[in-house]
């Protein structure tokens, strides 16, 4: 004989059997939820409130609770409901007109909103413009820039040189070359103090500069090749030296095709006369204002965080061998090793015509 008060039938209708499911096997439920969606599917197959609770492992006392807040309200009682507690001070016309200020107006002798100026300025405590804020995402002493490019062919160039990237010619190479000029041997006035247990590298602001060098290199897009040199200057007599460096390190079967900006020194006569006395050559300009298509740029910005702005050198010489070490690292040449290029680049672009026709 049943002993206690009857329990009510739940009467779950199908579509709410499948939002309960739901509920209780999604990976993205909040457990209150899933816990609460299984108490109620448990009561609906039969089971008393005991064995619901055992096999949950809760006490009878919540079971009987949701039991009873579904039956009532169905699906929405499973949700909680609002808290008690103080009714808010700030009225939606208050936040309506912080937001307002925030957008359309500026403070006086500032360039943008401070949570202590707008306080200042609608009455409200510097904690509530905070919250507000960040209610409505709003960062006014955030600044990003952006720039467009006026190039009138930039949508062509850009398919030019990523088609290039994504779907190269046969028989071909692809070098992206650029300079990082202007670079300067800077030596820290008071020796750089190691990394300690929750110290971290220290260095001084103040520096003393030794000249400065400028980087040439070329990246092959398909084998990860590098050839780099430094020279003193950037001037176009420096660049036909590198380019000669290229010519002179490169198989002669090869065409290539050279991705490079429009800086003044990569159009002057002397340069498109080089050009023109090399047949094999092929050169792509990146647009006015796009030298992020040029995959070279990657290793500048690894070169200037390795080795310029946490380097300490006492002479430019020094800074030119920190430099040409890094962008080595098994790919780029310099010194005695230059003519290995040759083999090591044609190896490289065979095992890669190999696979691609082989793909």
């Amino acid at each position: 004989m049943a002993i206690g008060r009857p329990t009510k039938p739940l009467n779950v209708t199908p579509q709410e059997k499948e939002k309960l499911s739901m509920l209780a096997r999604r990976p993205k439920s909040a457990q209150a939820i899933a816990m609460r969606a299984r108490i109620v599917l448990g009561c609906n197959d039969g089971l008393s409130n005991g064995e619901v609770a055992k096999r949950l492992r809760i006490t009878g006392a919540t079971v009987c609770k949701w039991r009873e807040r579904f039956r009532v309200k169905r699906l929405e009682g499973l949700l909680d409901e609002p808290r008690l507690g103080a009714p808010r001070s700030i009225t939606d016309a208050r936040v309506e007109e912080v937001i307002t200020k925030t957008l359309e107006s500026m403070p006086e002798n500032s360039t943008h909103w401070s949570t202590r100026l707008m306080a200042q300025k609608t009455g409200l405590s510097q904690t509530a413009i905070v919250r507000i804020w960040r209610a409505f995402g709003l960062q006014p002493h955030r600044v990003e820039n952006f720039k467009f490019s006026k190039d009138p062919q930039f949508v062509e160039k850009v398919r030019d040189i990523v088609g290039l990237y994504l779907n190269p010619p046969d028989r071909a190479m692809v070098l992206c070359v650029d300079e990082k000029s202007q670079v300067q041997p800077l030596n820290r006035t008071q020796p750089i103090l190691p990394l300690a247990p929750g110290v971290p590298v220290r260095q001084s602001h103040d520096y003393e500069r030794h000249g400065v060098t400028s980087l040439f290199a070329a990246l092959d897009v398909a084998s990860g090749v590098t050839i780099s040199s430094c020279y003193r200057g950037h001037r176009h007599q420096e660049f036909l030296r590198f380019l000669n460096e290229i010519d002179a390190n490169l198989p002669g079967s090869f065409d290539v095709h050279l991705v490079m900006d429009n800086y003044g020194t990569h159009k002057v006569n002397k340069v498109r006369t080089w050009l023109a006395r090399h047949p094999r050559y092929h050169v792509h300009f990146t647009p006015t204002s796009g030298s992020w298509l040029n995959l070279v740029e990657r290793l500048f910005a690894a070169v200037t965080e390795r080795c310029v702005r946490r380097g300490s050198h006492t002479t430019v010489r020094a800074l030119e061998k920190a430099m040409l070490d890094y962008s080595d690292r098994g790919r780029a040449i310099d010194g005695a090793r230059r003519g290995t290029l040759a083999t090591r680049s044609a190896c490289a672009n065979a095992c890669w015509w190999r696979n691609r026709s082989a793909g």
